[in-house]
């Protein structure tokens, strides 16, 4: 039986046809919003379609996005849907370099470009300006067709190796709909403010198209926005939901601000695991809880706490309704209580169609039916699942594994570290050990260190290694990046 035609930007913004008028996007500053109603965001999405397809392009081919921090990129993504062609939004702190190589492997049939973001030259490419004039176009039809036909490409981090080009299908936005009750607590009546730039896959999902789909209100700061302003903003533009990376939080509380926030119902968190002691003091700050959730580029969040089922202590939370996950180890499905890689069904609308051009590294991915996300937990009776951290991050200390996630916890508690990374580190050849990197107003007292550790650490689990720095390395999404916390300390020996 053939599926019903399909196409992930109609599906966006199909909510929005019945409140024409009402703001679909406020860009907030602490002097001026930048208000797009439904009506005037749909002409912009569908204008551009008709420009992109009018510029000879056609339905399949693929659109690398190098676009900056503004509502054009959101705008040109869901424009390049709506005509049927693969957008490949990419970050734009991307070298030249880098930007070169996704061309090699992709061969985009054009690049959408702001002069102001790098992009090698003698490329095919649409200037901002061109962009911007087509909003005003008559608006395309929407290009409907198969839900599983490919619909966009996004890149992995590459936090765990070279990243990857993921292909995901239109209908990869249905499986979205499980995080709204799963893990926001959305309604059509909110102000989901996101702390993110606009050219970041989490604000494009979780800030952006969500909201759109349900018929809300997205609000993002403008950018150059610091964490210290948020919440006036905040309680200024009625945000009753606040997405953000742990370290936003975290930010934010350090700013000194008052946090007063009377529209606020709850925060969303995710791109790393937040620690204990900033969850319990934004809590103890503005009265709301932080729901964190799991994800990957290769199937979004499935795994997450959520309003009236939050997550237990040290936990992520349980499946979201409609996801089938399972825990696994080589031999088969991990025991209650036992650690195993988290892994999904196949059968997952959000689960990506592979990674470009790499068959054989898809498939790898899999046993059975069941993807492997890399990622090592512990699931519970109840399907609560908490989080160890990725295979390669996974610390091995005399035959015993160790979560660099737990350490950091109890580190992070520590007056005097504001923040925490730890990993494995050679000191010598042959001779490995748990290293603490932190960061804080002064170096600490190594014993002291070493004493507040032994008091909440098996001997196992404790740092043999304490290095103050004045900033821990991250990505783009806030993730602290292990591996370079590593290569760092063992080249300078």
């Amino acid at each position: 039986m053939s599926q019903p035609e399909f196409n992930l930007a109609e599906y966006v913004l199909r909510a929005g046809q019945d409140t024409p008028e009402k703001p679909a996007l406020l860009v907030v500053s602490h002097d001026h919003a930048d208000e797009w109603t439904y009506a005037r965001l749909s002409q912009a999405v569908r204008g551009t379609a008709t420009g992109l397809l009018a510029q000879g392009l056609t339905p399949g081919d693929i659109v690398l996005m190098r676009l900056g921090n503004t509502p054009d990129f959101p705008i040109s993504y869901l424009g390049a849907l709506a005509a049927g062609l693969v957008p490949v939004p990419t970050a734009a702190a991307l070298t030249e370099t880098e930007v070169a190589k996704i061309i090699a492997s992709l061969n985009p049939a054009v690049i959408l470009n702001d002069p102001e973001v790098s992009c090698p030259a003698n490329t095919p490419r649409i200037d901002l300006a061109d962009l911007r004039a087509m909003r005003n176009l008559p608006p395309a039809p929407w290009h409907m067709g198969d839900p599983d036909r490919l619909g966009y490409i996004i890149y992995t981090s590459g936090t765990s190796g070279t990243p990857s080009a993921v292909m995901h299908a239109h209908r990869a936005i249905l499986a979205r709909r499980m995080m709204f009750d799963g893990w926001y607590g959305l309604r059509a009546d909110d102000r989901m403010m996101h702390a993110g730039a606009f050219n970041w896959t989490y604000t494009l999902g979780t800030g952006l198209m969500d909201p759109w789909t349900l018929g809300a209100t997205a609000v993002i700061p403008a950018p150059g926005t610091s964490a210290g302003d948020l919440p006036p903003l905040m309680g200024r533009y009625g945000a009753t939901i606040f997405a953000a990376a742990p370290g936003v939080y975290r930010q934010a509380l350090k700013s000194g601000r008052t946090l007063t926030l009377p529209h606020l119902r709850h925060g969303l968190s995710a791109g790393e695991k937040m620690s204990p002691a900033v969850r319990e003091s934004w809590n103890r700050a503005t009265g709301t809880a932080v729901y964190e959730a799991f994800g990957m580029s290769e199937c979004s969040t499935f795994i997450s706490g959520a309003p009236g089922c939050p997550a237990k202590d040290g936990a992520l939370g349980a499946p979201q309704p409609g996801r089938r996950v399972q825990l696994l180890t080589p031999e088969g499905t991990a025991e209650p209580g036992s650690p195993g890689t988290i892994a999904i069904h196949r059968s997952d609308p959000g689960l990506m169609l592979g990674y470009f051009g790499a068959p054989q590294e898809t498939a790898a991915r899999f046993q059975g039916d069941w993807f492997l996300t890399g990622d090592q937990g512990v699931m519970d009776a109840d399907g609560q699942i908490t989080y160890l951290g990725r295979n390669d991050d996974m610390m091995n200390a005399g035959g015993f594994r160790v979560s660099p996630l737990e350490v950091e916890a109890v580190l992070s508690a520590m007056p005097g570290i504001d923040a925490a990374g730890v990993t494995e580190v050679a000191v010598k050849d042959g001779v490995r050990v748990i290293a603490a990197f932190y960061t804080g107003p002064a170096p600490l007292d190594e014993a002291a260190l070493a004493a507040y550790a032994k008091d909440k650490l098996a001997r196992y689990k404790q740092p043999r290694l304490y290095v103050h720095l004045t900033a821990l390395p991250t990505g783009a999404n806030g993730k602290i990046l292990r591996r370079q916390l590593r290569a760092d300390y063992e080249a300078l020996k």
